[in-house]
């Protein structure tokens, strides 16, 4: 990521957002870091009080403090080419090995590659668990914790109990999608065209992997037809319901996908990815910026009439004074 993809940006044209900082203050900091980084409305007006400061002044100190601690633009560049590289050369390792695996018989051992092909990927999730604080925070969050953990247990348990296919299997359907949705570098590009279309090549691989061939392939097989070879164990529960945790968290995920197509068909653009929590703030600055600007020419345009009202009606009363002495003066 450090050398290779952060140069690759600034060769390809992505370039960081400025964002306004927020002003040295050591009542807010403390606040921000021991209690809360979104305060509510009763906490800024006690801490406006404290520091003396409007209440407006405190919670656009909040949104630029919140602003500095989320990700770059080049940041997420460089975890997306990374993840890139990697669920290319496991999608397509797997499809390798899971070939190996289907001409193999049962009984011999097992072949090297189909080794390291499990020790990649064990180790490329129990990096993601370790990295998950340092990584770009989604609003899925939560969701890709369970996610890891039931993947990593699966991939333990399928080696150790000799679930070599489904396990292979598996793992080489969650890799045909998830290399696609890496393609999000092409985004931060502002390759808009081609990132809406390989959008739309990742949504149908993604919902057709995802809730038609793994049900169909995994679940049928783990769940109906190993009941009419073997009788129930303990690894019948366990496998099956790390595989059904696996497909619920398919089922939220292609509900955010079919949500953000349907944006696309109606728009005409793909809409940004649900789960960035990075929009929000921007927005907040963006529309504070308007409506300031907004006061502030509503009020250059009632001092411009108000002068132009003063000047017309001192124009006036000056015309019915000349017109008064006049009259005076035929009179007389």
């Amino acid at each position: 990521m450090r050398t290779i993809a952060l140069p690759l940006s600034g060769k390809l044209g992505v370039r960081d957002k400025l964002r306004p900082k927020a002003q040295p203050n050591p009542v807010l900091e403390t606040f921000y870091t021991t209690h809360c980084k979104n305060p509510k409305e009763g906490e800024l007006i006690n801490l406006a009080k404290q520091c003396n400061l409007p209440v407006r002044k405190v919670e656009r100190w909040f949104r630029r403090r919140r602003n500095t601690d989320r990700p770059s633009l080049s940041k997420k560049f460089c975890e997306a080419c990374w993840r890139f590289i990697f669920y290319i050369i496991s999608f397509f390792t797997g499809l390798a090995v899971l070939y190996d695996v289907s001409i193999q018989a049962m009984s011999p051992p097992l072949q090297p590659s189909l080794f390291w092909y499990y020790l990649l990927e064990l180790s490329f999730y129990c990096s993601l668990v370790f990295t998950l604080p340092f990584d770009v925070k989604r609003k899925d969050f939560k969701e890709q914790i369970v996610h890891h953990a039931a993947t990593i247990f699966l991939i333990s348990f399928s080696y150790c109990a000799n679930y070599i296919r489904i396990g292979t299997l598996v793992m080489v359907i969650h890799d045909a999608s998830d290399y696609e949705l890496s393609c999000s570098i092409l985004n931060y590009m502002k390759w808009k065209k081609t990132c809406n279309c390989l959008f739309m090549i990742f949504s149908a691989v993604f919902l057709i992997s995802r809730l038609v061939i793994y049900p169909y392939t995994v679940l049928y097989n783990t769940y109906y037809y190993s009941m009419e070879i073997f009788q129930p164990f303990f690894g019948y529960y366990f496998v099956n319901v790390l595989l059904m945790t696996l497909q619920l968290l398919h089922v939220f995920w292609s509900c955010l996908i079919i949500h953000m197509v349907y944006k696309f068909m109606l728009q005409g653009t793909m809409e940004k990815d649900m789960r960035s929590d990075t929009d929000e703030s921007d927005k907040d600055e963006e529309t504070e910026k308007v409506q300031e600007k907004e006061k502030n020419g509503i009020t250059h345009f009632n001092n411009i009439t108000s002068k132009n009202c003063i000047q017309r009606n001192g124009s006036q009363q000056q015309n019915r004074r000349t017109h008064l002495t006049n009259g005076h003066a035929k009179d007389r």
